[in-house]
């Protein structure tokens, strides 16, 4: 079972308000057309959208602010949005959505026709613009954390900050860095790299992510060990993964995968993560029986989660 908790992307304004004194003559609203029922999704559930969104006049699309998904097939006029998604059939009951890093995702059944695949998208379009806000919002977070790889660049170690300094002087044989404590005990932390002073910046970074990723493993393994006897499971492998779209994965084998950069988080949110994929060796599954495993060690679980969305991970490249 995968973790998707938003490592995400795009987006829209709002709506351009009427012109004053001008009355604009509103259509009728089509016919209610009959939609399959509609599956939660990996990034929030579908169930909690309000009504559908008003038509646009056709004079109003040549401002509609765009989300094109880069496989994009389809496309909708949702509200103020013009929603260009990717559109595939499978074998499956219902109409589902997905919102991403790359815009809006959409499955159906091979028998459900267009129509009614378009009737489900008006139907949900207010949760699908919020969504794709919400992915625009985190990308533009994600953006504004972009690391300037030199002498004095800033990124978190464990939710705390951490600055690095280039010291050429010192081999750090083993590890390759050290992290120094604060001056003053107050302000952030020092990782000196064992980087000449003019290196190139994919140097530093290099230098910085093997330094973390050897924090990441080692704590990672100390978190596993710390859980799953309180889970009654046994994990057999870790392995650290660089995926752009998921926290971590587990598989029925008792193989673990968490994605090095949780390493820049709390330690709550990454117990969150460990618990969460060590949970999935006991239910492998998102049921009630799966939340309530992980409460019974994270009891905090929820919030953690929301911060896991919300906080944005520095941007690597």
């Amino acid at each position: 079972m995968d973790l998707f908790e938003g490592l995400g992307n795009e987006f829209a304004p709002a709506k351009p308000s009427e012109p004053r004194g001008k009355k604009v003559r509103k259509k009728a609203a089509p016919p209610v057309v009959p939609t399959p029922p509609v599956t939660d999704v990996q990034q929030g559930r579908a169930g909690d959208a309000g009504p559908a969104l008003p038509a646009v006049p056709l004079r109003d699309t040549l401002t509609l602010a765009s989300f094109m998904h880069p496989q994009a097939t389809r496309e909708a006029v949702l509200g103020s949005a013009r929603v260009a998604y990717e559109f595939k059939r499978g074998k499956r009951k219902t109409i589902g959505f997905v919102v991403g890093a790359e815009g809006l995702s959409v499955r159906a059944p091979r028998w459900v026709t267009l129509r009614d695949v378009d009737a489900a998208i008006q139907e949900k379009a207010g949760w699908i613009l919020r969504k794709l806000l919400e992915t625009q919002q985190r990308h533009a977070r994600v953006e504004a954390t972009r690391i300037d790889w030199k002498d004095g660049a800033e990124f978190p170690f464990m939710g705390e900050t951490v600055v690095i300094r280039l010291d050429p002087k010192h081999g750090f044989a083993s590890v390759g860095g050290t992290l120094d404590a604060s001056d003053d005990g107050a302000g952030p932390r020092t990782l000196r790299l064992a980087v000449a002073q003019n290196a190139e910046a994919s140097q530093i970074r290099d230098a910085a992510q093997a330094w973390l990723m050897r924090q990441a493993r080692r704590l990672f393994i100390e978190r596993l060990d710390h859980f799953a006897p309180r889970l009654g499971v046994r994990w057999q492998k870790l392995s650290l993964s660089n995926a752009a779209t998921r926290w971590g994965s587990a598989s029925a084998d008792g193989s673990i995968r968490l994605n090095w950069r949780l390493i820049h988080f709390r330690l709550p949110v990454i117990d969150y993560v460990v618990a969460h994929e060590l949970a999935h060796l006991r239910v492998m599954d998102h049921s009630q029986r799966f939340w309530d495993t992980v409460e019974s060690v994270v009891p905090d679980y929820d919030l953690l989660r929301q911060q896991l969305k919300d906080e944005a991970v520095p941007r690597w490249s």
